[in-house]
């Protein structure tokens, strides 16, 4: 335990290291961009989509060149892998032969839709508006499982997200296997892409790898060196490709709904002695309508939208004085998600769309709303507008969103704008206007600058642009191989208040560097790779100049060949608390200035076994006290029927010189089970200690085709303190119970 009074930590070492970073050498290999065009094979006849791959259309389409990826780079292939691809008018078709020694190796341990579950995979990740930053990302396994996603940002992890696995297109997939190992055959609708063309000449670029997870063996095309940590889906690096006669098919697709449900809640009655039921019964239908009105253009219209299958958030423990970050998992905000994204440091965004028709967590209301997103020439533009009703003391709310990106000096390069909107009936209204760009100088060199200006109705009169507004300055070198590096500055003013966007704190300055030197491992080691990293940050209170949070944080980490992980990291903190606050469960942080120190140990077991289990433990001084924290995490693919999952986190917090003590438990259960590719069950049991409060959520689904499903989802709330309030009469054991059922179908015009 360490409490320093009126000391803040040295301001200059996070100064003068951010300013060493920024001035680290830039020389570096420039990136192999794979700009020559390969075209691609046009099938001269129909293909029968059964996984079987002996149509004579695939006869005259040669298999693509594979080299292995992982776990060694160029290393010897102990498998034969055959990928070929072809398209026609309609689909772009991927075949795999993906031969195996021990067949009865292969790894299919999941029959449950979009979920890794350490299988042998098949996968093909599609630049399709050639942008060199975006892509869509399709796998499939030996099963015929089914995963799509979106990646964004060339799949780096800096500055906001890069995949977005929430997002579901219409595709299709069909899977043998026999002696010989497994076969497959993805239908990929060019409709469900996106791309743009010149009278029929479209180029795109794609990745096309095959997994063999029992050995983490990655076999991938085209040949790229292992440089980023997720060089096997970064677009920048795909293949060039070109399609040619091919034109826009644009359908429509309709997707009525109808939900019947009922809801209950326990509240006190009007004297107070006892808790009753509040019942109410839900009977709504909806429509969502997708329309291309060109082939890189998506339009999307919504009426009386409705989430009732989405999974509820994962419940977190805080243990900080800032907000929790939830991620947005709504299916209508996912298309192209990243066009949207604009993020101003960590998870702060100046648009999260988690913001429209929840509150609290609470579902309210949509009445509609359209949606706009897509690419003319080098052009992203997006447009988002949503009504909400009226509820909980707030007035009905229009929520409006306008982002344009347009690539200058390269194809690694942009500058874009933002606005978002938030206005009332009662005429409050919130404003955020943004302008930035993403400017690759040279090599593997980015610099990224932002900035930001929020009006709000309640603004006091004579608030400066600087006072309102957030800047943020970025340079970064993006490689993995060798040393690499970073450094932030963002500057936030104290009535900057993005309203539509997600924020910790305002009215800061923020410096933070990061350096890493990662070593590439031989074939004879068992390691991959070897990494040494330091992060330095620190955020500074602009009124008074002084440190309020900071932390250096030096780590070692070690990958196997197998994929499995070992982390060790030391993290030194400091906290300035001008006002007392309490941490989830009660406990009291006084006012103070503290430096506090914590060391780590992760222990991350192969993602490609059939017992996955993960582990984290902690120690060290926290605040004026001290704290052991642990963390656990294993999955076990019992059969490619059950799968059970969950985690485990503790902390042990002890005050001893105010005799204050503090101990947390976060449980999660999940259990998924699946019939088959249709028919699943996802089942989500969760606990925390902090509020007293377990919750399960199952849902059922019936998938009959694309577009077409079937839910039944209950959800409940348990009161695992009855008798926590004083004076009071006792809780019930159920808090809330929801039943729902909800059919929907897509009707492709």
């Amino acid at each position: 335990m360490s409490v320093i009074r009126n000391s803040p930590p040295p301001y200059s070492l996070v100064l003068l290291t951010t300013v060493l970073t920024w001035l680290a050498p830039a020389i570096a290999r420039a990136q192999t961009n794979g700009e020559t065009v390969m075209p691609l094979t046009r099938l001269s006849g129909p293909v029968e989509l059964d996984g079987i791959i002996d149509d004579a259309a695939w006869q005259a389409v040669e298999p693509l060149p594979m080299t292995v990826f992982q776990p060694t780079f160029g290393g010897t292939a102990t498998e034969t892998t055959e990928i070929l691809i072809g398209y026609d008018d309609n689909y772009l078709w991927v075949a795999g032969r993906l031969y195996d020694s021990d067949p009865d190796g292969v790894r299919a341990n999941t029959l449950y839709r979009d979920r890794y579950s350490g299988d042998d995979l098949l996968s093909i990740v599609i630049d399709s508006f050639n942008d060199h930053e975006t892509a869509l990302w399709f796998s499939t396994t030996p099963a015929g499982v089914q995963t799509d996603r979106s990646v964004s940002n060339d799949a780096e992890f800096t500055g906001r997200n890069f995949a977005n696995t929430n997002w579901n297109t219409f595709w299709d997939v069909k899977t043998q296997q026999n002696e010989d190992g497994w076969f497959a055959e993805m239908r990929i609708p060019l409709s469900s892409l996106g791309f743009q063309d010149e009278d029929g000449h479209v180029e795109m670029g794609i990745i096309v790898y095959r997994l063999i997870a029992r050995k983490a063996e990655r076999h991938m095309f085209p040949a790229i060196p292992p440089n980023w940590e997720l060089a096997f889906a970064k677009p920048s690096q795909a293949q060039r490709v070109s399609l040619e006669g091919v034109h826009s098919k644009n359908p429509t697709y309709f997707t009525p709904y109808v939900l019947g449900g009922t809801t209950r809640a326990a509240e006190l009655n009007a004297g107070g002695t006892a808790y009753g039921f509040d019942n109410d019964r839900t009977n709504e239908a909806g429509l969502d309508i997708k329309y291309n009105p060109t082939s890189n253009l998506t339009l999307d219209l919504t009426a009386n939208t409705d989430f009732a299958q989405v999974e509820v958030d994962d419940q977190q423990v805080n243990l900080t004085r800032f907000s929790l970050f939830f991620p947005e998992k709504r299916q209508f905000f996912q298309e192209r998600a990243s066009t949207f994204e604009f993020s101003t440091g960590g998870q702060d965004r100046l648009f999260h769309s988690r913001r429209i028709g929840l509150s609290d967590g609470v579902p309210l209301r949509i009445f509609g709303g359209v949606r706009l997103v897509g690419r003319m020439g080098g052009t992203d533009i997006g447009v988002l507008n949503m009504q909400t009703d009226a509820a909980n003391g707030a007035p009905s709310e229009n929520f409006g969103v306008f982002r344009i990106r347009q690539q200058v000096l390269n194809s690694f390069s942009t500058v874009g704008a933002i606005t978002t909107t938030r206005a009332g009936e009662d005429g409050s209204y919130n404003v955020a206007v943004g302008l930035d760009g993403v400017i690759r100088p040279f090599g593997d060199e980015y610099m990224t600058v932002k900035l930001v200006q929020t009006f709000d109705d309640s603004d006091p009169s004579g608030v400066g642009l600087v006072d309102r507004g957030l800047f943020l300055a970025r340079w970064e070198r993006r490689n993995d191989d060798g040393f690499s590096y970073s450094g932030d500055y963002i500057r936030s003013g104290n009535s900057y208040d993005p309203e539509l966007g997600f924020i910790r704190r305002r009215d800061f300055t923020f410096l933070r560097n990061g350096l890493q030197y990662q070593w590439f491992q031989g074939e004879n080691s068992p390691f991959r790779t070897i990494a040494i990293r330091n992060q330095v940050q620190g955020f500074l209170r602009n009124g008074d100049k002084m440190v309020e949070s900071g932390a250096v944080q030096p780590s070692l980490n070690f990958e196997f060949k197998s994929s499995a992980m070992i982390n060790l990291s030391m993290k030194s903190s400091y906290e300035s608390v001008l006002d007392t606050f309490e941490l989830a469960g009660g406990a009291e942080i006084p006012t103070g200035n503290y430096w506090f120190h914590e060391g780590r140990l992760t222990v991350m077991s192969s993602r490609q076994g059939i017992f996955r289990p993960n582990m984290s433990v902690a120690a060290g001084s926290f605040f004026d006290g001290y704290r052991v924290s642990l963390e656990s995490g294993p999955s076990w693919s019992i059969s490619r029927h059950l799968e059970l999952g969950g985690s485990y986190a503790l902390n042990i917090i002890r005050f001893n010189d105010r005799d204050v003590s503090l101990d947390t438990h976060l449980l999660m259960f999940r259990i998924q089970t699946a019939l088959d590719i249709h028919l699943s069950l996802n089942t989500l049991i969760q606990y925390t200690s902090t509020g007293d409060l377990a919750s399960v959520n199952a849902r059922l689904r019936y998938h009959f085709s694309q577009g077409n499903d079937l839910w039944l989802v209950y959800d409940e709330g348990f009161n695992t303190d009855r008798d926590s309030i004083i004076g009071e009469p006792r809780l019930p054991v159920s808090q809330n119970r929801t039943f729902m059922l909800k059919f929907t179908r897509t009707l492709i015009q």
